[in-house]
């Protein structure tokens, strides 16, 4: 719910909205856009003249005639059909009865070529990569004659290089006059790229700035309402005399030539670095069973001493290791069932002998949206209904209530503010000082860097090199990330590397 919101947005501008998880972006976004109707208040639109019209009514089809576009962080393509069937979709080119299909193609290379996309009009959107597809979304907007374009974290999946050109990208949109409106929890980027900010707390207006005005300590503050002294905690030191609780040797993916080699410790957080496609998410899938080796009677899976192999997620969880999924949409929760279902789900065992006991499962959950600090207006709604941020915190309840002993996280902060983001590193410095084990998997290096006791870097689907000490650094991890450098004898540095982990 918003309260009294004012914004102003103006023809050539980057307009960054900040605010925490559930401060009132998304709805502000759903009223611009037409898809939330207004309760109180007024819009105004400026014509080409100057001149302010006020609207009386407003949705969605009003607002995409008057030119604003929105785009989501979830893309509204269609995989099966064209780029050019995409962007004409719902308002195609005939000639006379039928599709103008040569006159769509031609239009939507111009479209690609005013954006300087290198995109084939006539390939199906589900061959294009991520950060093609974003373009062809943009492409779509130029389609409509967008005015006002909203963008919601929209480099939430890219690259850095990728990001790079998108930001190239809107610099030249916001030449030609339109306006921007960007929605990320990146400050940096807000940094790079706002010409104005407009700062939301709890439905309620902060204040308007000026991007030079604004550092990204300043943003954060006003954010959140207090000062972040430091957003990572203090990480219990590793100690010396722990064994090691997982070993993975010589585990090959599929189009690799070397096995990938790496031992966890117990209380240890080994963090995987590299860039996106680098193959992290595919080897800690190949381990816990949701993917098949590249040869299955090759590498090993040592569990506490225990050599294993695991054909499915359950039967990794049984072994106690739990996964929290980067994909906290589509495998992390069920979104359509409600809030104590979710958490329990894996813990099933703890609340039933033959029936399951439902007041322990209630006071189970009570409890950690107590720890976890889970936000929840109505305790009856599913979890779809919750914050993305109070997502993830439920989702890591929701594995911890297994009792499992080693964790492994896969981009636990993506789009998350950095208010959660701190309760988050708070809950990884609690498990390790309970004793737990985490693979940490990132594409932030800074949680990387303040997170982790060693980090393996991968490139093309295999560990590169293990760094510790000194060598965790941005420099070192992206000379790793982009192939620059290699550790020679990989897998015998890493064998190495656990002998002498295992001995102390």
């Amino acid at each position: 719910m918003l309260h009294g919101i004012d914004i102003e947005l103006r023809r050539g501008e980057v307009h960054a909205i900040l605010g925490e998880n559930g401060a009132g972006k998304s709805t502000l976004v759903k009223i611009l856009s037409g898809f939330e109707p207004l309760t109180a208040g007024e819009l105004q639109l400026t014509d080409d003249s100057g001149e302010k019209i006020h609207i009386s009514q407003w949705n969605n089809q009003i607002a995409e005639k008057a030119g604003v576009v929105l785009i989501h962080q979830e893309f509204n393509l269609v995989d099966q059909l064209t780029v050019a069937e995409n962007i004409f979709l719902g308002s195609e080119i005939k000639k006379g009865l039928f599709l103008d299909k040569k006159q769509m193609l031609k239009k939507t290379r111009e479209y690609l070529q005013s954006l300087q996309c290198d995109i084939d009009p006539d390939v199906p959107v589900r061959n294009l990569a991520v950060s093609a597809k974003q373009m062809v979304e943009i492409a779509k907007a130029q389609a409509k004659h967008a005015k006002l374009l909203i963008l919601d974290e929209p480099t939430a999946v890219l690259t850095q290089k990728e990001s790079q050109v998108l930001f190239e990208l809107i610099e030249r949109l916001r030449k030609r006059g339109v306006a921007i409106v960007y929605i990320s929890h990146k400050l940096d980027e807000i940094e790079q790229i706002a010409d104005r900010i407009t700062i939301l707390r709890d439905g309620k207006l902060v204040g308007h700035y000026k991007g030079s005005e604004l550092t990204k300590d300043d943003m954060a503050r006003l954010m959140v309402g207090r000062e972040l002294s430091s957003l990572f905690p203090d990480i219990p030191a590793l100690n010396e005399e722990s064994e090691v609780v997982l070993r993975i040797e010589n585990l090959l993916l599929p189009g690799v030539d070397h096995g990938a080699s790496f031992s966890l410790k117990r209380g240890e957080i080994l963090g995987f670095s590299g860039l996106v496609g680098s193959g992290r998410t595919a080897l800690m899938e190949t381990v816990i069973g949701l993917r098949v080796a590249a040869r299955n009677n090759v590498g090993s899976i040592t569990i506490n001493g225990e050599q294993l192999k695991f054909k499915r997620l359950a039967d990794a969880r049984k072994k106690g290791i739990a996964y929290l999924s980067k994909d906290r949409k589509g495998s992390g929760l069920l979104l359509d069932k409600g809030l104590s279902f979710n958490f329990s789900l894996f813990a099933l065992q703890k609340f039933s002998r033959i029936l399951i006991d439902k007041k322990q499962e209630q006071q189970a959950f009570d409890k950690a949206v107590d720890t976890f600090d889970i936000r929840i207006k109505d305790f009856n709604v599913n979890a779809g209904n919750l914050s993305g941020g109070n997502q993830q915190k439920l989702l890591l309840a929701k594995i911890l209530e297994a009792e499992p002993a080693i964790i492994i996280i896969d981009e636990p902060t993506r789009g998350i503010d950095i208010g959660t983001k701190g309760q988050i590193y708070q809950f990884i410095a609690q498990l390790l000082a309970a004793g737990h084990s985490l693979i940490l998997i990132s594409s932030d290096i800074t949680e990387i860097i303040g997170l982790s006791h060693r980090v393996a870097v991968m490139y093309h689907s295999e560990i590169v090199g293990v760094l510790e000490g000194e060598e965790i650094n941005e420099h070192e991890i992206m000379r790793y990330a982009t192939g620059l450098k290699t550790k020679p004898q990989k897998v015998t540095a890493e064998k190495e590397l656990d002998k002498k982990l295992s001995t102390g």
